[in-house]
């Protein structure tokens, strides 16, 4: 059985948001995907700096680890409507509560006011109340339908231009469940595979899981306070299967490690081990907040993409690798001109075993 070490709790130094900023040329930008999956590069961050391709992953999987990927799917959520006077507002639905109501985020040339109406060809769209930096919205028709004939795929938004056809297959995982369409944007760790690199993975006796985190728009908001212990962190949905559960477990109990495809997969499980203190079949909301000092209890190793500057996922990776392995991992990337962000290059992370933040 694996011995479990976690670092200590963050000194002073490492609350402050200003730690984990950095200045990234605008041109490593990825604006579109790479030509194949699984052709894009992979930075091994361990003792030393490995550059690979990514379907070289292999080389860091032995027979008996777990990989765990999250099986959720992105909406078309994205709407372009207007109010009455024809000035245009964008809407992106971060949740849907039922046939017509939703939370959304909204873009407009004056922020909405509650009972204005806004109109989408001939459907009306009513403000229902401001909930945190959401509004809630009122459809005169069902939402799915609306999604169905007027939503487009919701790039990021610092992908700076309107989706093509090419987006509306390399913005979904190659194994996204059709069931499982609720998420606002891809887990991005999870575009590099492709069927290829699948087989090989369990061909090498890798077994593989999924779990589901339905990923909302926090996932770009950058954290607004100076002490990152005083954010407030957005909530997701999650959902862990007790086929998954059993399997996670079992693993757990050997010398295998666990693998995480995506800080989303990471946020599932330890999440539900936070609340349960073991791994169980589980549904729910989770705000899991982590940043160094955090103790990790289940994963072992994470497959990610490098992360915007000062938000949730730079700090989870900090807490995860070490504050100074991400930091030189980055200056490294920007050196040789890795790819960022959600159609950029991905990392592969071992789980930091001293107590050094």
């Amino acid at each position: 059985m694996r011995v479990r070490v976690s670092p200590s709790a963050p000194t002073e130094n490492f609350l402050n948001i200003d730690k984990f900023d950095f200045d990234l040329p605008e041109k490593l930008i990825a604006k579109t995907p790479s030509k194949e999956r699984s052709h894009s590069r992979l930075l091994f961050a361990g003792d030393t700096l490995i550059d690979k391709k990514f379907n070289e992953l292999t080389d860091h999987l032995n027979e008996g680890d777990l990989l765990v990927l999250n099986d959720t799917k992105v909406f078309n959520a994205r709407l372009n409507a207007v109010k009455p006077t024809g000035a245009r507002v964008e809407i992106l639905i971060e949740k849907r509560l039922d046939e017509f109501n939703c939370l959304a985020l909204t873009k407009s040339n004056r922020t909405l006011k509650e009972n204005e109406i806004i109109l989408l060809e001939n459907i009306s769209i009513q403000v229902v109340a401001k909930d945190g930096y959401l509004f809630r919205l009122r459809f005169s028709e069902g939402i799915d339908k609306v999604i169905q004939n007027y939503g487009t795929i919701p790039l990021p938004p610092y992908i700076d231009r309107d989706p093509d056809d090419n987006d509306y297959d390399r913005y979904q995982t190659i194994y996204a469940d059709e069931n499982k369409m609720r998420s606002t944007a891809a887990p991005t760790a999870g575009l590099h595979f492709d069927n290829d690199l699948i087989n090989r993975i369990k061909n090498k006796g890798v077994k593989i899981t999924s779990i589901t985190l339905d990923i909302g728009l926090g996932t770009f908001k950058p954290i607004k306070t100076k002490d990152i212990s005083k954010h407030q962190m957005h909530s997701e949905r999650i959902y862990l299967s007790e086929e998954s559960s059993d399997l996670i477990r079992e693993t757990m109990e050997t010398d295998s490690k666990i693998v995480s495809v995506g800080t989303t997969s990471l946020r599932c499980l330890e999440a539900i081990h936070q609340i349960f203190g073991e791994i169980r079949p589980y549904e729910g909301d989770t705000d899991i907040f982590i940043y160094p000092g955090f103790k990790f209890n289940v994963i072992d190793s994470l497959i990610t993409n490098f992360h915007l500057p000062q938000t949730t996922l730079i700090l989870l990776v900090s807490a995860f690798a070490g504050h100074e392995t991400i930091k030189t991992a980055y200056q490294h990337a920007i050196a040789n001109e890795y790819r960022f962000f959600s159609y950029g290059d991905a990392m592969f992370l071992n789980k930091k075993l001293d107590e050094n933040v």
